[in-house]
C-alpha cells in the first residue's frame, strides 16, 4: 500500500512512535484501514516520515502486541480483523469500536438476533477469539441444502411467468394461507390470510406500524430488551419508554404510569433475559390493552420453535379476544437468516388502517422466494428440518449445562430449557466488563446483559449471555472449560 500521511509534531506532547501508533490504531478502528491490507515496511515508512526506523518499529511492535496488526514472515505487516475489539470511550463505558455483526450495542450501531460469526480478536489482551458464544448464531450445518436446491430447481424448471410479475402487497396468498395453518397448529394463533403481511425481515414490518398506528404513539419496552426494535420505534414514535420488568416479565404498574399506548413484548421467551411470561401476567397485559381504545401489544415471537423441557408455550395472540395483539414472527431462526422472510398478523380492527395508509406498498419479498418457502413447508421438509434442529440444539443445550456445572458455585444459571442461549449471573458483586475481558483473554467471547439495557440496571451482580446455537459440541466443551478456568 502507499505510505501513510501521518502528521508528526516534535518537541512537545507525545513521542513520535506514540503518534504513529495512535494514527494507525484510529485508522483501523474507524475502518479506513481494512483487514488484510498490507502496511508500509518499517524502512519505507521511516524514510517517508523522516524518522528513525526504530521509531516505526516501536509503533509497529505496540500495534502487534495489542492485536491490531500481525507480522507475516518474509512478507511484512498486515491489518488484523479487529472489528470487535473493546476500548474505553470518553464516558468510561466499554463498547465495541466498529460495526460488528450479530451483537447489540449500547449506542445501537448494530443490533440483531439473526445469526453470528466469531470475530478474530477481543479484549485488551488482543488474543484471537476462536470460540464465540453468540446468543444469535444458528447452526447452518443443519440446513437441508439438497432439499432446498431440489425445490428451487422444480419451481424454476417450468414456465411459470406469474412468478416474475408483481405479487400482492401483503405477500402471495398461498404462502399466507400456509403461514396461517402453521401458526394455528404450532402457536395457537387465530388469523385469516387477510390479516397476514409478509415482509423482508422484522425491520420492514415494524416500520409499517408507523402508518398503521400513526406516529403519535408512546411505545413501552421491557428493560433490558431487543435494542434494534427499540431503535426502530424511536425513529418514528412520539416517545419510547423503558419499563421495569421482574421475574414474570414487564411490570403492568410501570406500563400504566408510563403513559404508553403500545407495548412491545416477547412473552414466550423474552430477549435477552429468557423470561417466560406466566398466564397471570399475560392476562394483566391483555386487560391493560383492552381498557382503552388505542392500546395495542406488539408480540415478537422470535424463537418459539425451540423448547426442550415442558409443554409448548402458546402465543399471547391466541388468548386475545379483543383484537389488541399484533403478532410478529420470522423464519430467520428456523430456516436461515438470509431467507429474510418474516410475517405480521394484524388484528382485524387494524386492517382498514393498513389498507388506507400502506396497503399499496409493493411486497418486499421475491415471489420466487415466497413460492420456494411455501413448498418447503407444504412438502413436510420444514417440519423434518425443525425436528432435526430441535434434536441438535437440545444436545448442545444439555452439553452446555453439564459443562457449566463447575461454575454454578460462583454463578446462577437462568434462561435454560428454551431458545439458543443461557444466562450466568454472578453470586457475588462483580463488574460485567471484567468478566468479558477475562473471557476474551482466554480466546472466548461472551456477551453482557447491560449491552441490551435501555436504562441503567439496578444490580451489583454481573450477568452474561452464552449462546450455543452456532457452536459444535467440541467448541462448547472447550469454551466452557476455558470459562471455568477464567471466571
Amino acid at each position: 500500500m502507499n505510505d501513510l500521511a501521518i502528521h508528526l509534531t516534535e518537541g512537545k506532547g507525545k513521542h513520535l512512535y506514540e503518534q504513529i501508533y495512535e494514527y494507525i490504531a484510529d485508522e483501523i478502528r474507524e475502518g479506513k484501514l481494512l483487514a488484510g491490507e498490507k502496511l508500509p515496511s518499517t524502512r519505507s515508512l521511516a524514510d517517508y516520515l523522516q524518522v528513525a526506523r526504530s521509531t516505526v518499529e516501536l509503533a509497529y511492535d505496540q500495534l502487534q502486541s495489542e492485536g491490531y496488526i500481525e507480522s507475516v514472515p518474509y512478507k511484512g505487516y498486515y491489518i488484523c480483523r479487529v472489528e470487535e475489539l473493546y476500548r474505553i470511550s470518553a464516558s468510561g463505558d466499554r463498547r465495541r469500536d466498529t460495526d460488528g455483526k450479530r451483537s447489540w450495542r449500547p449506542d445501537g450501531e448494530k443490533d440483531g438476533r439473526e445469526g453470528g460469526k466469531a470475530s478474530q480478536m477481543g479484549g485488551k489482551s488482543g488474543r484471537r477469539i476462536d470460540i464465540d458464544f453468540s446468543p444469535n448464531a444458528i447452526d447452518m450445518n443443519l440446513f437441508p441444502f439438497g432439499t432446498w436446491r431440489k425445490i428451487t430447481r422444480e419451481i424454476l424448471s417450468g414456465d411459470r411467468k406469474e412468478l416474475f410479475a408483481l405479487g400482492e402487497p401483503r405477500g402471495d396468498l398461498e404462502l399466507r394461507r400456509t403461514v396461517c395453518r402453521y401458526l394455528h397448529s404450532s402457536r395457537g394463533v387465530n388469523a385469516s390470510p387477510e390479516q397476514v403481511i409478509v415482509g423482508a425481515g422484522n425491520d420492514y414490518l415494524l416500520l409499517l406500524l408507523q402508518y398503521i398506528l400513526g406516529r403519535d404513539i408512546t411505545v413501552a419496552f421491557e428493560n433490558p430488551s431487543y435494542r434494534r426494535a427499540f431503535r426502530i420505534f424511536s425513529s418514528f414514535a412520539a416517545r419510547t419508554v423503558p419499563v421495569p420488568s421482574d421475574e414474570n416479565g414487564i411490570c403492568v404498574e410501570g406500563l400504566l404510569s408510563s403513559g404508553a399506548n403500545v407495548a412491545y413484548v416477547m412473552p414466550s421467551r423474552q430477549f435477552p433475559t429468557g423470561t417466560v411470561m406466566p398466564i397471570g401476567r399475560r392476562t394483566e397485559l391483555l386487560r391493560w390493552a383492552s381498557s382503552a381504545a388505542d392500546r395495542y401489544l406488539v408480540e415478537d415471537d422470535y424463537d418459539s420453535e425451540f423448547r426442550y423441557r415442558g409443554k409448548p408455550i402458546p402465543s399471547l395472540q391466541s388468548s386475545d379476544t379483543a383484537g389488541r395483539v399484533i403478532y410478529i414472527g420470522t423464519f430467520s431462526k428456523s430456516v436461515a437468516p438470509a431467507i429474510r422472510i418474516s410475517f405480521m398478523v394484524l388484528p382485524e380492527r387494524l386492517l382498514t388502517a393498513y389498507e388506507k395508509s400502506c396497503g399499496f406498498f409493493s411486497s418486499t419479498v421475491s415471489r420466487i422466494d415466497q413460492t420456494i418457502l411455501n413448498e418447503f413447508i407444504l412438502s413436510g421438509a420444514f417440519e423434518r428440518h425443525l425436528n432435526r434442529m430441535r434434536k441438535a440444539y437440545r444436545e448442545k443445550h444439555d452439553l452446555l449445562l453439564e459443562c457449566l456445572q463447575p461454575l454454578l458455585d460462583r454463578f446462577r444459571l437462568s434462561g435454560e430449557y428454551a431458545g439458543l442461549h443461557v444466562l450466568l449471573t454472578s453470586r457475588a458483586p462483580a463488574r460485567e466488563e471484567e468478566l468479558l475481558e477475562k473471557a476474551a483473554a482466554c480466546g472466548v467471547r461472551i456477551y453482557g446483559l447491560k449491552e441490551a439495557a435501555l436504562a441503567p440496571l439496578e444490580t451489583s451482580c454481573a450477568t452474561v449471555l452464552l449462546g450455543y446455537g452456532g457452536l459444535n459440541m467440541e467448541k462448547i466443551r472447550e469454551g466452557a472449560g476455558r470459562l471455568n478456568a477464567a471466571l
